[in-house]
């Protein structure tokens, strides 16, 4: 019985060691976990006000540096007005997850057209 306790003993210290030996030291460790939702855009979610005030910020940094024409401006500014609007009605009943996607949505695409007019060059100063 002595001869089998040994063993025994051996086996399992090394199975209680084996998967920290295994580990990869080599790797980068995974990112950690992600709470809430990601808006389809890039990098981190953002709260909705911060996207707001960060696409305001971006349309008049554009009209500030000539990248962006006053009738850009102004169309820009229009849409972004809307979606302001579409937020209010919708958090008026509470924001459900579709409604949260549709405004990332949203300002996913007007984020993209600012990217755009900024970039197209046909406005600008001098």
């Amino acid at each position: 019985m002595r001869k089998l306790v040994a063993p025994a003993l051996i086996l399992a210290a090394v199975s209680v060691a084996a998967p920290s030996m295994a580990q990869s030291y080599h790797r980068p460790a995974p990112p950690p976990p992600h709470h809430g939702p990601q808006h389809a855009g890039y990098g981190a979610w953002q709260s909705i006000n911060a996207r707001q005030a960060n696409l305001d910020r971006r349309i008049d940094r554009g009209v500030r540096t000539g990248q962006l024409s006053r009738r850009e401006a102004v169309r820009l500014r229009g849409e972004f007005n809307s979606l302001l609007r579409l937020e209010a009605n919708y958090r008026r009943g509470g924001l459900t997850a579709w409604e949260r996607a549709d405004l990332d949505r949203r300002f996913d695409r007007l984020s993209a057209q600012i990217r755009y007019e900024r970039g197209d060059r046909d406005h600008r100063r001098g």
